[in-house]
């Protein structure tokens, strides 16, 4: 009878006590989760390290502001049956965006004799003024690759570009209608300079030989234009 007694005592006691501590952690838990987020911002607002980033300025060379380039370039000319020629010219591009661009160009060649007039010995097809070939177009570009070139630690822009366009070519006494056809590449030296290499055929009807036929003349030329 005593154990009993003794037992439900300790019992209430143990039970008592638990509800004590369940009101206590009631009452202190939301004080608990309010001082919880000021320690963690007191201690990252105290860096333990400070790091020292040196910043670098760094320019990179574009296309100038302005969308006009102007230049010269020269190469070789193969008039078909007419041999292969110095050709010098001008050229005078607008850059309507980054990737396309309208381009006019003249240029000049002084043609050889035919296999036809070296075999022959005295005939002559042509008059001096007649073997001077004069052409001028009008062409609309556009850069397929545009990139960089790394030379020595330094990055230069480049573009690879095709072109084609119409125009007019007077050779052997007539004005031709002429078709051009090509690529190029442009290295941008400064943002202001350009090198050119390019590469174009340009095809007009011709029946000096006799049959009319379509001409294929290639050339080959590298230049150097200024954008303004």
């Amino acid at each position: 009878m005593e154990g009993r007694l003794l037992f439900l005592f300790l019992k209430d006691a143990i039970t008592a006590g638990g509800f004590r501590a369940l009101c206590l952690v009631l009452c202190a838990g939301p004080a608990l989760a309010q001082a919880a987020p000021t320690q963690a911002q007191e201690t990252g607002a105290q860096q333990v390290i400070q790091p020292r980033v040196e910043r670098r300025t760094i320019e990179v060379d574009q296309i100038d502001t302005e969308d006009f380039e102007i230049g010269v370039y020269s190469g070789l000319l193969s008039v078909e049956d007419f041999g292969v020629n110095t050709v010098i010219g001008a050229r005078v591009a607008y850059h309507v965006s980054e990737g396309v661009f309208f381009e006019a160009a003249y240029a000049k060649s002084e043609t050889s004799e035919t296999s036809y007039e070296r075999l022959s010995g005295g005939a002559r097809l042509l008059t001096p003024a007649e073997r001077r070939l004069t052409y001028y177009n009008i062409s609309l570009g556009y850069n397929l690759l545009p990139g960089e070139v790394f030379i020595g630690g330094w990055a230069f822009n480049s573009a690879m570009y095709v072109i084609g366009g119409v125009g007019n070519t007077s050779f052997a006494g007539d004005d031709r209608f002429t078709v051009n056809l090509g690529f190029g590449y442009r290295f941008l030296v400064t943002d202001w300079l350009a090198i050119h290499a390019d590469v174009r055929d340009h095809m007009f009807k011709i029946d000096l030989l006799g049959k009319q036929k379509t001409a294929q003349n290639l050339e080959v030329q590298g230049g150097i234009t200024v954008f303004f």
